[in-house]
C-alpha cells in the first residue's frame, strides 16, 4: 500500500516549503529514517526523513517547487507497486489535487505526449494578479504593487523570485490612468537609497517576534548566579569526559533548565483559549547565531538526558545548523529557549518569548566581580540571567521560583552530573 509523503509543518506559522533537492531517487530503497529530501522553511534548511521503510515511487513535486504545507509532494511503497497518478494542478488554477483513475491516467500521459503549445493565457485574468502567496506577502511588506511585476512561472503567475528582483531593481507601481483627466507629469527622481532585500530568515523573525510582543503578556525577572563553583566543575568534568561530550557554559544552563521544567512544568506549557496545554517532552530551544539571522532547533528530551549526552547533542546540532541540515522533529518543536550572548561579551539580554512558548531564558557572560562573602569581598564569577514569561500561563511569584531554581541548580553543580 503507498503511502503519500506531505510537506511538513514545523513550526505553527510554517504555510509553506520549498523542496531544495531530493536526496533519494525514484525506484531506490529507503529505511525509516533516511533522508528523502531537503525541505527549505522561512528560517532553515531541514531534513524531510522517511516515516518507513520501502520505495520511492514518485516525486511529485520538482527540486525548486513551494507548495502548502500538507502537499503531497511524493509516494513510498514497495518495490513491486505502482503508484496512482496525482494529478497536480497548477496552483493558481485550483489548490486542489485528486487521485486519477488508470483509464484517466493512460489519457493525461498520452496527453502529455503531444507538442508543447505556447500558452495565450495572461497573468492577469478580470484584473486579478496571479501571484504565490509568499511572493504577494514579500510584495506587501515591500509596499511593491504585485500588477507592477513581471511573472516567470506558469502562465505568467507571480514567483517569490520575481517579486525579490523587482525589489531589487527598485521596481515602484505606476498610478493608474483615470478617463479625462491626462496622467501627471513624472516626478523628478529622488536621490537613491540603499535598500537591502529583507532575507527569508529577517522576514520570519519580523512576523514571530511581533506576534510575540502583540498576543504575549511579557513580565521580566533578573538574577546573578555564582558560577564560580560552576567552572570549576565544569574544569573536572571536562578532563574526565571525551572530546565530544567536553561541555560548554550553555550546556550547564541547559540540564539546569531541564530540572528546573521538570519541578516548575508551567514553564514547560503553552496557552491556550481552551487552558494550559503541559508538553511530556522538554525540548529545549537554543539559539544559533548564522549570517543570515538568528535560529533556534530544539535539544530533545533533555529531561533523561545525562549532561555529557547534552554537551555532544548540541555540538552536533550547532554543526548542522551552520550547513542547514536540521532534522524535521528539530524545528518547531521546542517547549523552552534559551537565547545566550555570553560569548560575545554580552553583560545582560532580555529575550523575547518564541510563541508558542510560555519563557524564554536570556544569558550573559561570565564576569569577575566583588562580592560581599560573610565580612569580606571576594572575588567571584557571575553570570545575569533573565527570565521572560507569558503572564497568562504564570505570575511573577511563580517565575521568581523558577528562576531561583535554575541559579540554585548552577550554583550547586554536583546534580547537574546525575
Amino acid at each position: 500500500m503507498s503511502s503519500e509523503l506531505l510537506m511538513p509543518q514545523m513550526g505553527a506559522d510554517m504555510t509553506e516549503g520549498t523542496l531544495v533537492r531530493w536526496v533519494k531517487q525514484v525506484g531506490e530503497h529507503v529505511e525509516r529514517g533516511d533522508v528523502l529530501a531537503e525541505i527549505e522553511t522561512d528560517k532553515a534548511t531541514v531534513e524531510l526523513e522517511a516515516f518507513e521503510s520501502g520505495v520511492l515511487l514518485q516525486q511529485i513535486v520538482a527540486a525548486g517547487e513551494t507548495v502548502p504545507v500538507g502537499e503531497v509532494i511524493g509516494m513510498l511503497g514497495a518495490a513491486d507497486e505502482v503508484a496512482p497518478l496525482i494529478d497536480r494542478l497548477p496552483p493558481a488554477a485550483t489548490p486542489a489535487r485528486r487521485t486519477v483513475s488508470q483509464p484517466e491516467a493512460a489519457a493525461t500521459l498520452a496527453a502529455t505526449a503531444e507538442p508543447d503549445v505556447p500558452s495565450t493565457t495572461s497573468s492577469m485574468t478580470a484584473d486579478r494578479v496571479r501571484i504565490s502567496p509568499v511572493a504577494r506577502r514579500i510584495a506587501a511588506d515591500a509596499g511593491l504593487e504585485p500588477s507592477a511585476v513581471i511573472g516567470t512561472g506558469p502562465d505568467g503567475r507571480i514567483l517569490r523570485r520575481d517579486v525579490e528582483a523587482a525589489i531589487a531593481a527598485g521596481t515602484k507601481a505606476a498610478p493608474p490612468a483615470v478617463p479625462g483627466i491626462p496622467a501627471p507629469a513624472p516626478a523628478p527622481p529622488a536621490a537613491p537609497l540603499a535598500v537591502e532585500p529583507l532575507s527569508k530568515i529577517r522576514q520570519a523573525i519580523a512576523r514571530r517576534m511581533t506576534q510575540s510582543k502583540r498576543l504575549q503578556p511579557h513580565y521580566y525577572l533578573t538574577l546573578d548566579v555564582d558560577m564560580t563553583a560552576a567552572l570549576a566543575f565544569r574544569e573536572q568534568f571536562n578532563q574526565a569526559a571525551g572530546e565530544d561530550q567536553r561541555v560548554s557554559i550553555n550546556d550547564l544552563v541547559v540540564k539546569a533548565c531541564a530540572l528546573a521544567l521538570q519541578r516548575h512544568p508551567k514553564f514547560n506549557a503553552e496557552f491556550s483559549d481552551d487552558g494550559l496545554r503541559y508538553h511530556e517532552r522538554i525540548n529545549v530551544d537554543v539559539g544559533i547565531a548564522l549570517d543570515e539571522g538568528l535560529i533556534a532547533p530544539a535539544l530533545l528530551d533533555c529531561g533523561t538526558k545525562t549532561l555529557g549526552t547534552i554537551a555532544r547533542e548540541s555540538k552536533d546540532l550547532v554543526s548542522r545548523a551552520r550547513t542547514g541540515h536540521i532534522h524535521t522533529d528539530e524545528y518547531g518543536s521546542g517547549t523552552f529557549t534559551i537565547t545566550n550572548l555570553g560569548a560575545h561579551g554580552v553583560e545582560s539580554l532580555i529575550g523575547i518569548i518564541n510563541p508558542p512558548q510560555a519563557a524564554i531564558l536570556g544569558v550573559g557572560s561570565v564576569i569577575a566581580q566583588p562580592v560581599v562573602r560573610g565580612n569580606e569581598i571576594v572575588s567571584r564569577q557571575v553570570m545575569k540571567i533573565a527570565l521572560s514569561a507569558d503572564h497568562r500561563v504564570t505570575d511573577g511569584a511563580e517565575g521568581a521560583r523558577f528562576i531561583k531554581e535554575i541559579q540554585s541548580l548552577l550554583e550547586n553543580p554536583a546534580s547537574l552530573a546525575l
